[in-house]
């Protein structure tokens, strides 16, 4: 079977990470993928923020939490040490779709190094927030941006899960 289409097989999202950080060239190849994602018109609207602070990443979770509703002291990233944030271009049509594409590459990219990953929401509601738009603002991110996701990555604690059976009746052909 192609690598690729066995990695999109294989890949399952990872609720529980060990704290051990990722090598940066890891990262970098998982970031280096986003970049890469197919984008409408070229455009290339869509970034992202690599957090490996563990402090800043501490603080992210915790607005996700409250945003999510979830007690104190939960984590929404399962304990993984990066959590790559990708955001779009605020006024652009294709934003979601765009970043989509750049998650969907990332987490793939995490899988076929051997790391775990999953998609974790709520990255819209943060970043219309004041704190986190003066943190893009600190860090010399310029513009409007919408929050996309949360790429989180880390080393797998446990096992891959199986993949669920595939429901029937989701493909129509006309030919």
């Amino acid at each position: 079977m192609n690598e690729i289409i066995k990695a999109m097989k294989e890949r399952r999202s990872i609720r529980s990470f060990k704290s051990d950080m990722p090598s940066k060239g890891d990262l970098e190849q998982i970031i280096e993928a986003g970049l890469y994602a197919a984008n409408g018109k070229g455009r290339q609207a869509v970034i992202t923020v690599a957090v490996t602070n563990k402090e800043i990443r501490d603080k992210i979770s915790d607005a996700n939490r409250r945003i999510g509703g979830w007690a104190e002291g939960f984590d929404p990233f399962y304990g993984a040490p990066v959590i790559l944030i990708v955001l779009a271009e605020k006024d652009w049509n294709n934003r979601v779709y765009d970043g989509s594409l750049v998650m969907g590459n990332m987490m793939l990219a995490a899988h076929s190094l051997g790391l775990g990953s999953i998609w974790i929401h709520r990255a819209k509601q943060e970043f219309e927030e004041k704190e986190w738009q003066d943190f893009l603002a600190e860090i010399g991110v310029q513009g409007q941006w919408e929050g996309i996701g949360h790429c989180a990555v880390g080393y797998i604690n446990g096992e891959i899960p199986s993949a669920a059976a595939r429901k029937d009746n989701r493909v129509f052909w006309v030919e």
